[in-house]
């Protein structure tokens, strides 16, 4: 029996020391020590990837919903618009189809778990119409979070390369290289769009209709005016950081005022639905007994359809704009 402990120790070690390897193997294939320069954003990864400028363009373009050219490819305008600027990567042509097929089979899950037909016949309806908006508008919202975050920066980083003594295009190239996605590949693709002919005001209006954003017409503004009649543009752009960063900060305060009305939406709409769930765990019996008369779904339908208008209506008075 002393003569196997050592030898049981032993494997115990070895066995530990391959899990520190192991996990550290693993937290180098994720980390790593590579350049973070060169995977800071997505258009410089797809140039890691031995793509020609050129065709990194092309390709940035195609995932925005964008030709060659930089022309829409698709004829629902307002849904070609809410994609580009939600950064969605995949074409309307599988997006769509995949919206419709999860809302099927969710809606045939339900039909058959509570044996009505109504969820199995509006399942396609509300997979092409309503769930593809929800989810653009949904990815649209986060992704300008995170742009008007990076923007103020990114105008610093502008105003520096303006101090230094280089143009406009280099120093608006400098945020496609050095900042993350999303403004990094976007400012990045403005750059390739320089770089291929096209000129200032023209890249600038494919910038804002690429990604949409409040705060983008003032620094074209800002641009535009200063190339066409000249002017301190440094100053002009750390006046707009400035105002943008005070504009970000009065937001903040005013959702801070607001949050007694949004958390007052998310009670009233979360109490219901609790309510029938303890009631359904505790008296199983309080449900069964009317869950399959059309009525039954009829009042649900209409208090569903009521709440959502209730909370429509919260949500408008609680989100100010700025």
């Amino acid at each position: 029996m002393l003569e196997s402990l050592p030898i049981k120790w032993v494997v115990y070690a070895f066995a530990a020391i391959c899990g520190i390897i192991i996990a550290e193997t693993i937290y180098l294939m994720i980390a790593g020590n590579k350049d973070k320069r060169a995977t800071i954003n997505r258009r410089i990864k797809l140039k890691g990837n031995k793509m020609s400028q050129r065709d990194v363009l092309v390709q940035l373009r195609k995932e925005r919903g964008m030709d060659k050219g930089g022309h829409s490819i698709l004829s629902m305008e307002k849904l070609r618009v809410l994609k580009t600027q939600s950064g969605l990567r995949m074409s309307l042509s599988h997006f769509i189809p995949l919206c419709i097929f999860i809302s099927i089979l969710t809606g045939l899950y339900i039909s058959y778990k509570f044996d009505i037909l109504y969820p199995a016949f509006l399942a396609p309806v509300v997979g092409a119409t309503l769930l593809p908006r929800f989810v653009l508008n949904w990815r649209k919202k986060r992704r300008h979070k995170v742009f008007g975050e990076q923007f103020p920066e990114a105008l610093d980083l502008i105003v520096r390369g303006l101090k230094a003594g280089h143009p406009v295009p280099v120093a608006v190239s400098m945020v496609g290289r050095e900042m993350a996605d999303p403004i990094g590949s976007e400012f990045g693709i403005l750059t390739d769009e320089l770089t291929y002919g096209s000129d200032m005001l023209s890249a600038m209006q494919s910038l804002e209709e690429r990604v949409g954003h409040e705060d983008l017409p003032l620094f074209i503004t800002a641009i535009n005016i200063q190339s066409s009649t000249g002017g301190n543009l440094r100053e002009i752009l750390e006046g707009l950081a400035a105002t943008i960063r005070e504009r970000g900060k009065l937001k903040r305060k005013i959702r801070a005022v607001s949050t007694e009305g949004r958390m007052s939406a998310y009670i009233l709409t979360a109490l219901p639905c609790l309510l029938g769930l303890v009631l359904m765990v505790a008296m199983p019996d309080y449900y069964n007994s009317v869950i399959d008369k059309d009525h039954t779904w009829n009042l649900i339908g209409i208090a569903a359809g009521l709440l959502a208008f209730g909370n429509y209506v919260m949500s408008n008075m609680s989100n100010l704009k700025v």
